[in-house]
């Protein structure tokens, strides 16, 4: 490994091998992300234990061609104006909504994370807490590393036949519910779009009736415009007296202000969070909340996807689908592209072409390619908001030139040639 030049060669991508493609990793990815992209080839990685700031991306991003990040690096439209080289970026979380999603496509940078690989982490957590808020452990844990001894029944509950309502039934809503209702819970959720429950959840028509019937309301939802502030001073009030509140999916989804008022006032019995409006960029930065200092309520740093197993099957999920697309230019399960992916044909040369959708570009292309008399032995292509994809496979007599010839229309966002 090695730090980033000052100044780099520009390399192209069909003409950097990708042992000269530079990969940098940050956020103490699991190594063995590290330790799969070099057993596929990759020799030019670069890891760092934290995140960077805007500035400090600006002046690096440049020279990269492949990024990794988890959910404090913040990737804007200002620094992928500058990200010259980037081929795709590598969300090594369930989210992606630290990446500026459509400003990536119209720039041809694909966009991958792990909406699957650590969910069973966040469920566990969140049960895990369930039962440490019904039964006060984290309070009367602090009051002994305290020295106070205080045994007592006072507020305690099973969770047994209480409800738990589920805000946002994706990847995770459904695992928590299946580990609820193993513990005799009762389980209803609430999503925008009409979802198959999984054993006898219960899906609700809105968020307010979730609310006022849940014992316990954890939320699992991304950070947009919908959900921000979702959870606020008229929300807390629906729910139940002496119910509690978890939130392990974004920070800006709960007014904490507001929530600090319900849990004083006692209409809230508790709250466990593991994400907050703003948090530390590094261990050694303080961390200030509103929700400090308060009676049983449970605070974790972001902690929610954060074991061995989650981490390393993250690492390799995300790798190998940046791999994949630097070897072969596969989109699966890409959030922001087309998803286009095609058998590689021996003795062909392949083509990339990532495009605004205008009518007549494949015919374009295809013309090119066949003007110079090259067979055309594959082709793939698909769309999606107002980005297209092709991916054709061609005779090996395909002259290196014709990148320049479809970088020419205006159509183009970006070409690569893999020879």
């Amino acid at each position: 490994m090695r730090t980033i030049p000052k100044k780099i060669k520009k390399t192209t991508g069909e003409k950097a091998g990708k042992e000269k493609l530079l990969i940098l990793l940050l956020e103490g990815i699991h190594p063995v992300a590290v330790e799969n992209f070099q057993k596929k080839g990759f020799a030019d990685i670069e890891t760092r234990s934290g995140s960077l700031s805007e500035e400090e991306l600006l002046e690096i991003i440049p020279h990269v061609h492949m990024l990794g990040i988890r959910s404090k690096t913040k990737i804007r439209q200002s620094v992928l104006d500058a990200a010259r080289q980037l081929l795709a970026i590598g969300c090594f979380c369930i989210g992606t909504d630290q990446v500026d999603l459509k400003a990536a496509a119209k720039r041809g940078v694909a966009v991958f994370n792990a909406p699957f690989s650590n969910t069973r982490s966040v469920a566990e957590l969140v049960i895990a807490e369930v039962v440490m808020l019904a039964r006060r452990a984290a309070y009367r844990s602090m009051q002994l590393h305290n020295g106070e001894w205080e045994k007592s029944a006072k507020g305690c509950i099973e969770v047994r036949r209480k409800t738990i309502g589920i805000v946002g039934y994706g990847h995770i809503g459904p695992q928590v519910g299946v580990l609820a209702e193993a513990m005799g819970m009762k389980v209803v959720f609430h999503d925008i779009i009409k979802k198959l429950p999984l054993g006898n959840a219960r899906q609700l028509t809105n968020l307010k009736e979730v609310l006022k019937v849940s014992d316990f309301v954890t939320l699992h939802v991304p950070d947009t415009n919908m959900t921000r502030g979702m959870i606020g001073k008229e929300e807390l009030k629906w729910m139940r007296e002496g119910s509690y509140l978890l939130n392990l999916s974004r920070g800006s989804v709960v007014d904490l202000k507001a929530l600090r008022k319900s849990l004083i006032s006692g209409h809230l019995a508790g709250a466990a969070l593991d994400v907050y409006p703003r948090e530390p960029k590094a261990r050694t930065d303080p961390f200030d909340s509103e929700m400090r200092g308060l009676e049983n309520v449970i605070l974790t740093p972001h902690i929610g996807g954060s074991t061995e197993e989650a981490q390393k099957n993250i690492g390799m999920e995300v790798s190998e689908a940046l791999a994949d697309y630097a070897k072969t230019g596969s989109t699966a399960g890409c959030t922001n592209l087309p998803e286009v992916q095609m058998a590689i044909l021996k003795g062909s040369y392949r083509v990339l072409n990532i495009h605004k959708d205008m009518p007549g570009v494949l015919s374009r292309i295809n013309g090119l390619v066949g003007g110079l008399g090259v067979n055309i032995n594959a082709q793939s292509y698909s769309t999606k908001d107002g980005i297209g994809y092709l991916m054709m496979d061609v005779e090996k007599k395909l002259p290196r030139d014709i990148r320049e010839k479809i970088e020419s229309l205006d159509s183009n966002i970006k070409t690569r040639l893999l020879f």
